[in-house]
């Protein structure tokens, strides 16, 4: 069984929440990993909160069922990105039958979009 999730945020609102509150939102909301990766960029930033998002609703936690450092975005030199969960989210994609999660991100100068579509190894969870 195939589930997906999408999510759409803007750009310039990304940016002035990282502006007002710094490093105390980027910790909050991403991972080591994805911090170095954006290095503040705001495209970059918005794109992964909403791929954050986009796997939330694809697992039907919502925002307050999973941390958001649980759902990490993880790009490699050459490769496309990827999806890693970790603690409450890898927990419950387990509990789906979810092996693996598939992400295309995009952005314009406005918008970042993230579409995710996971299958599940269970034939009705």
């Amino acid at each position: 069984m195939l589930v997906n999730g999408v999510d759409m945020i803007e750009i310039p609102r990304v940016k002035r929440v990282a502006e007002r509150y710094g490093q105390r939102f980027f910790d909050r909301v991403y991972t080591k990993g994805e911090q170095r990766y954006c290095r503040g960029r705001a495209p970059q930033l918005a794109t992964r909160f909403a791929a954050k998002e986009a796997v939330m609703k694809a697992l039907g936690t919502g925002i307050r069922g999973v941390p958001w450092k649980d759902v990490e975005v993880v790009r490699r030199p050459g490769r496309a990105p990827s999806i890693a969960l970790h603690g409450k989210a890898a927990a419950h994609a387990k509990r789906m039958g979810i092996e693996q999660i598939a992400v295309s991100l995009s952005h314009s100068n406005e918008f970042g979009i993230a579409f995710v579509v996971a299958e599940s190894t269970l034939p009705n969870f």
